[in-house]
């Protein structure tokens, strides 16, 4: 009977110093997006719209497949996916030209955007996905 109550008692105190502990712990997705918004070159739906309406020149990339595309985009966005940025295409853009990419989640923008810069693209940015843009899209 002893023994039962001492392994019921050290079941408690386990349960306790788990609950205390993480309870003092950050959340995954808090971790994850604090992760995300000081990663460099990264920048929320707020702050690529604001870039966006300061700089009417800045090229805005959609890095997804055609088709997806054409379900919907940022307005002003230019399709141009992610597998077709390779170190050996021409020259396209001014290496210097304020260039926003995006995708559907985050996963290929993030890739174009070290490919851009293993390109010598110095001003390039990611705006993550379009499943996180709160703003208008469009089809035309």
């Amino acid at each position: 009977m002893q023994q039962l109550f001492l392994v019921a008692a050290i079941i408690c105190f386990g349960m306790a110093a788990i609950k205390f502990v993480t309870a003092r712990m950050t959340p995954n997705r808090a971790l994850a997006q604090q992760t995300e918004e000081n990663a460099p070159g990264t920048l929320s739906p707020d702050a690529a719209k604001a870039r966006m309406e300061e700089n009417p020149g800045l090229l805005l990339l959609d890095v997804r497949t055609q088709e997806e595309y054409d379900q919907g985009h940022i307005p002003g966005a230019v399709c141009f996916p992610n597998e077709e940025i390779t170190a050996d295409m021409p020259v396209v853009f001014d290496k210097d030209a304020e260039i926003i990419v995006y995708c559907r989640s985050g996963r290929r923008s993030a890739e174009a955007l070290e490919k851009l810069r293993d390109m010598g693209y110095t001003n390039v940015s990611d705006l993550g996905g379009i499943l996180d843009w709160p703003y208008e899209t469009t089809t035309d």
